[in-house]
């Protein structure tokens, strides 16, 4: 599953082999330039990218909820990520489950 908003640059989605592109899943527009992948901003995007995420309808995020499921990303710091973050907040929902 890909959870960016935007393509990644320089794949194609044939080399991506990618099952689901899951843009209902990426944070807002304004939330991706906020952060800016900045990881002195790090905290803050995910406070509020979790914010966001409570806030979205539970069918939007339901295919995230379908098993095991592998996220993708295309920014190039594997650590400040926004996959990295909403594999935080599942992590989290699950466990509050």
């Amino acid at each position: 599953m890909l959870v960016d908003r935007l393509w990644p640059r320089g794949l194609s989605k044939d080399a991506a082999a990618v099952d689901l592109w899951l843009k209902d899943a990426a944070p807002s527009d304004r939330l991706r330039r906020l952060f800016g992948h900045d990881p002195a901003r790090w905290d803050a995007f995910r406070r509020r990218y979790a914010a966001e995420l409570d806030e979205k309808p539970a069918t939007a995020l339901a295919p995230l909820r379908s098993g095991r499921v592998t996220l993708l990303f295309g920014a190039r710091d594997a650590e400040h990520n926004n996959a990295v973050a909403l594999a935080q907040w599942l992590s989290a929902q699950n466990s509050a489950s």
